[in-house]
C-alpha cells in the first residue's frame, strides 16, 4: 500500500508520517518513507537519521536534466522499480526502514518545484512493493501535488487536520480532489487536539462534510518536547493513538466510516 500524508502547512504531517512509520515497523512491515516535501527538511531527523539521502532528482541530472534523462538508461526510466533497485546513495536504511528524498528547493531563483512533482508521480507509479512493504509519502503542504498528479500513483490518502477552520477547509479541498481521481481509501486524522470536547467538535464537522475520520491524536507533551530536538517519541499518548489510525488505514478508512 502507498499512503499519502497531506494537509495544511504546520498541521504536523511529518510527525504523523514518523508515528505511522514507527508503528508499521513495530508490526513487522518494511517501510519506505518518501520525502516529497520540497521545503521542509527535518523529516530525516525525526526518523532517526543524521543526514538526508542524495535526492532522486540528482539521479536524473537535477531539475534541468529531468525531461532529457527520464528517457535515458537509469533506474527511474524502467517500467517497474523494486525498492531493492534504488541506488545505495539515494536511500538511507535503518532496521527495516528506508528513506528516499525526491528533492529540495535549496536556493533563491531556483524556479518552481513542478519537476519534483513529476518525479514523485513517476517514481511512485513505477514503485512495485513486496507483500510486507508499506510506502508512506510526506507530501508538500496544501493541494498543489494534486495538480501535478502525484496522487494518481497513491492507494490511500490521509489528511492531517488541526483545530483552525483553515485546516478543515484544506481537508475539504483535498477530499474533493482525491474523490475526483477515484481514491477510495481516504481518512482524516485529527492532530494536536487539546481536549476531548474540541476533538468531538472537529469530528462532527468532518462528518458533516462527509469526510471519514481515521482517528484523533491529542496534544502530547512528549511530542512537543521531542520536536525541540528534531525527533519524535517512541512512547506516549500520540504513539498509542497512532495504532488506531494505522488499523483503519490498512483496513480501508472510507469503507469502514459511518455515513
Amino acid at each position: 500500500m502507498k499512503i499519502s500524508v497531506c494537509g495544511k502547512g504546520g498541521s504536523g504531517k511529518s510527525t504523523i508520517v514518523t508515528l505511522l512509520a514507527n508503528e508499521a515497523l513495530s508490526r513487522g512491515y518494511r517501510v519506505i518513507v518518501v520525502d516529497s516535501d520540497e521545503s521542509n527538511s527535518g523529516l530525516y531527523r525525526m526518523l532517526g537519521f543524521s543526514s538526508i539521502p542524495v535526492p532522486l532528482m540528482e539521479l536524473v541530472g537535477g531539475k534541468d536534466g529531468l525531461r532529457q534523462r527520464m528517457g535515458q538508461p537509469n533506474v527511474l526510466a524502467e517500467a517497474e522499480i523494486a525498492t531493492t533497485d534504488i541506488p545505495e546513495q539515494h536511500v538511507l536504511k535503518r532496521n527495516g526502514l528506508k528513506l528516499v528524498a525526491i528533492g529540495k528547493i535549496l536556493q533563491s531563483l531556483e524556479g518552481c518545484a513542478c519537476p519534483m512533482g513529476v518525479l514523485s508521480r513517476e517514481f511512485l507509479k513505477k514503485l512495485v512493493l513486496a507483500e510486507d512493504e508499506l510506502v508512506i509519502v510526506d507530501m508538500e503542504a496544501g493541494v498543489e501535488h494534486f495538480g501535478r498528479g502525484v496522487e494518481t500513483s497513491i492507494d490511500s490518502v490521509l489528511v492531517v487536520v488541526e483545530p483552525p477552520l483553515e485546516s478543515l477547509d484544506v481537508a475539504q479541498k483535498i477530499y474533493d480532489l482525491a474523490s475526483g481521481i477515484g481514491i477510495k481509501n481516504f481518512g482524516a486524522v485529527l492532530n494536536k487536539v487539546p481536549s476531548d470536547e474540541i476533538g468531538a467538535r472537529l469530528e462532527v464537522e468532518l462528518r458533516r462534510r462527509n469526510i471519514p475520520v481515521a482517528g484523533c491524536i491529542h496534544f502530547d507533551a512528549e511530542v512537543f518536547n521531542s520536536s525541540l530536538e528534531g525527533s519524535v517519541p517512541t512512547y506516549g499518548t500520540a504513539v498509542t493513538e497512532t495504532k488506531d489510525v494505522i488499523d483503519l488505514l490498512l483496513a480501508g478508512v472510507s469503507q469502514h466510516a459511518p455515513r
